[in-house]
């Protein structure tokens, strides 16, 4: 599995997944808010909304991914969650603005984890997509602590967390544009990288019917 460039594009975007909301919204939210004069009751109140707004987003994603080409549905989730970051770090935390991106950044909260499984279970095969998406799942763990730490250190050394928000966005682009490099799901990949026995048996079978 290490040797697939597959894993590894999995594994680095699921990183900025959790980078970009457990470790960074989801931690940091009640501070951000509170550096702007928001009383932490409202910014609950706005980490609510998100959540809300999340459980639109994530069933909306589940139909999309059975329906589209789940590398394209990526890219869309990364970047436009990427440029949320950026706008809310340029808003000024008004309230029309941050209730705007509570709204859209909450749509986009968990909205790449259908596709994500979508696609490991297409390029690994399903009898190796459990295995495969537990370490791509860990790179999201990884990717949250590693937001959770440097987002507070930033705060600390800069005394702002408009850095962080811009960092965590800027990866998300580049998520987005590494999604693509994806091939179009249909021969499944082998945990070395190889094209797995499993998906060639099923089709020469096929064509002996």
């Amino acid at each position: 599995m290490s040797r697939s460039a597959t894993f590894w594009v999995l594994f680095g975007t699921f990183f900025v997944c959790g980078l970009s909301t457990n470790g960074l919204i989801q931690t940091h939210w009640v501070s951000i808010c509170g550096d702007f004069g928001i009383l932490p009751v409202a910014a609950a109140g706005l980490l609510a909304l998100i959540g809300v707004f999340d459980l639109v987003g994530t069933i909306s994603s589940g139909w999309l991914s059975d329906r589209y080409d789940n590398r394209w549905l990526l890219f869309w989730f990364y970047a436009l969650r990427g440029l949320s970051l950026v706008f809310l770090s340029l808003s000024g935390f008004g309230i029309y603005a941050i209730s705007i991106f509570a709204v859209f950044y909450g749509v986009d909260w968990v909205a790449t984890v259908p596709p994500t499984v979508k696609l490991t279970a297409e390029l690994f095969g399903r009898d190796k997509a459990n295995l495969a998406f537990g370490w791509i799942f860990a790179g999201h763990q990884i990717g949250a602590a590693t937001a959770a730490y440097g987002a507070g250190a930033i705060r600390d050394d800069l005394l702002t967390y408009m850095p962080a928000l811009q960092v965590a966005g800027m990866m998300c682009v580049i998520a987005a544009l590494a999604v693509l490099s994806l091939r179009k799901p249909g021969v499944a990949v082998g945990l070395g990288g190889k094209p797995s026995p499993a998906p060639k048996l099923r089709q020469i079978l096929g064509k002996m019917r």
